[in-house]
This record gives structure tokens, C-alpha cells and sequence, in this order.
């Protein structure tokens, strides 16, 4: 009998998010700085038999353990694309918050093809697992190997792996979800329109401090449409940047995840510690981003 197979799902934060403006085809021309925190959902696999999936965890009941799952929709599009791939049934302990603009479905999506092509002797680079990837949605591709690096286009172009320092941080997520289409549109923008912004600052740095300080000459550009649909957004980065220990505070993603950054883990301990003292509902980890 096949042992199980297990990884985790890690939590993708868009260090950056410039939006360059919106192509002829409705999607939007994006750059960003994506990384990976040390949290995430986990996901196992018990091989053989049908496919199933079992989620239980502190969010699960907004996950959803149905077809719509998509750890579910990635695995049925493997399937479609290699004969006779073995599958069997996953079991998602769900610890991320959904709708949340840290690609917790994305990465627990990646993690069912990593743990699939583990199972049927398949590379990450198997053009059937690309696809399946591509098609389960937008950020699954650069939650394949979750490692830091530049994504552009509709998130279909992804730059070379990049080696950043580790910083340390605190999400916060004010446990409202916020969906992507929304923010798009009321950011605005029309087929052919370009967002005028400075360029990306370039993405490696040698220190903490040097990555730091090259993140503040950059942004996300879908902050202020999420903020105006969602205002604890505003709030939950105010509360980030009134520690004096905080070096940048920035939403990841559409939101409503923000984190702030700090010099080492006992700040970060330190700082979600406040906050979740203020705002016991929310949902607060300290983590650390490379």
C-alpha cells in the first residue's frame, strides 16, 4: 500500500503589485514581487481509490470540500491530461483565510499538483502539470515551486527563482473577504488603458534592510480601490504601522491581507501580539517572507 504523501501550502504575499494597465482581452498587465510566508495549509494524499477531498482546520468552513474546491478542479485537470493518472484522496487542513490576496486556494491547488506528480513519478516541468496549473487559475503557476520571484503578465509569465533574505512579518487579515473582480473594476481601468506609476524597482537585495528599502519605492497598486470597497483594510494597516518597529506596512494581493515588516521574529511576535489584543476577531500570525 502507497504511503501518504504530505507537503504544505505556503501563504503567497505580493511584496509588490504594480498594475501596468488592462490589455485589449479585459485582463490586466500586472508585475510583482511574490513571496512565500512560513505559514500555510496543509495537504496530504492517501493514494488509491477516487478522488476525494476532506478539509477540516480553522477556516475550513469557508473552504469548501466540494467540486468548486480547487484542489479538486486542479487534480480533475491532471487527469484530463495524462492517461491513466493515479489519484486517491486528500485531506486539507485549512489555516489560511479564504478570499484573502495571500493565494491560499492558489497554493493548496499547487500542493495537490506537487503532491500528484510525486505520486505518478512527474517533474514540476511536465507540460501537463504547466497547463493544469495555468488553467486551475492565475496564481497556481507561481505556487507550483514556491519560491520567490517576479511574476508579470496576467501571472502567466514568471521570472527565474530569486534568493531574497528572510524577513520577518505580520499578516493581518480583518476576516472579510474581499473578491479580486471587484477590486479590479473599481480600480477602473479600460481595454488599452495604462496606469501611470514609476517603474519596478529592481527585486534582489543582499540585507533585509536593502530589500526594505527598495520595497518602499514600489506599491501595490490595487490598495486603494480594496480600501475604499473594504475600509478595515485602512484600518488593519493603520494598526500595523503604529508600531515604531514597523518598516513597511502594504496589502498583499487584492486584499484584505495586509502585512507590516520588521527587523527580527521578536518584533513581528511582538506587534501581532498588540494587535491581537485590540482586534481579538481578526486574524493575526507572525510569520517570516522569503
Amino acid at each position: 500500500m502507497p504511503q501518504p504523501l504530505a507537503t504544505r501550502a505556503p501563504a503567497k504575499i505580493n511584496l509588490t503589485l504594480h498594475v501596468l494597465g488592462r490589455r485589449a482581452d479585459g485582463y490586466h498587465d500586472l508585475e510583482s514581487l511574490v513571496a512565500f510566508a512560513s505559514t500555510g495549509d496543509d495537504l496530504r494524499l492517501e493514494p488509491g481509490g477516487a478522488l476525494a477531498l476532506h478539509v477540516d482546520g480553522p477556516t475550513a468552513p469557508l473552504a469548501g470540500d466540494g467540486a468548486d474546491n480547487l484542489v479538486v478542479k486542479a487534480a480533475r485537470l491532471l487527469r484530463e491530461r495524462v492517461e491513466g493518472l493515479k489519484v486517491g484522496a486528500f485531506h486539507l487542513t485549512k489555516r489560511l483565510p479564504v478570499a484573502a490576496g495571500i493565494g491560499g486556494g492558489s497554493s493548496d491547488a499547487a500542493a495537490a499538483l506537487r503532491l500528484l506528480a510525486r505520486l505518478n513519478g512527474l517533474s514540476l516541468s511536465h507540460p501537463a502539470l504547466r497547463e493544469a496549473a495555468r488553467l486551475a487559475g492565475a496564481d497556481v503557476p507561481v505556487c507550483l515551486e514556491p519560491r520567490a520571484r517576479m511574476m508579470r503578465g496576467a501571472g502567466e509569465e514568471l521570472g527565474p527563482a530569486l534568493s531574497l533574505p528572510r524577513l520577518f512579518a505580520v499578516l493581518v487579515n480583518p476576516r472579510v473577504p474581499v473578491e479580486t473582480p471587484a477590486v479590479f473594476k473599481a480600480l477602473g481601468l479600460q481595454p488599452g488603458q495604462q496606469l501611470p506609476g514609476g517603474a519596478h524597482p529592481a527585486a534582489e537585495a543582499s540585507s533585509p534592510g536593502a530589500l526594505v528599502a527598495a520595497l518602499k519605492q514600489a506599491r501595490n497598486d490595487l490598495e486603494p480601490p480594496a480600501r475604499r470597497i473594504q475600509p478595515l483594510i485602512g484600518e488593519a494597516l493603520g494598526l500595523l504601522r503604529e508600531a515604531p518597529s514597523c518598516r513597511l506596512a502594504r496589502m498583499s494581493g487584492s486584499g484584505a491581507t495586509v502585512f507590516g515588516l520588521y527587523d527580527d521574529c521578536e518584533a513581528a511576535a511582538e506587534a501581532g501580539k498588540q494587535i491581537r489584543r485590540l482586534r481579538p476577531d481578526w486574524w493575526v500570525k507572525a510569520t517570516s517572507v522569503r
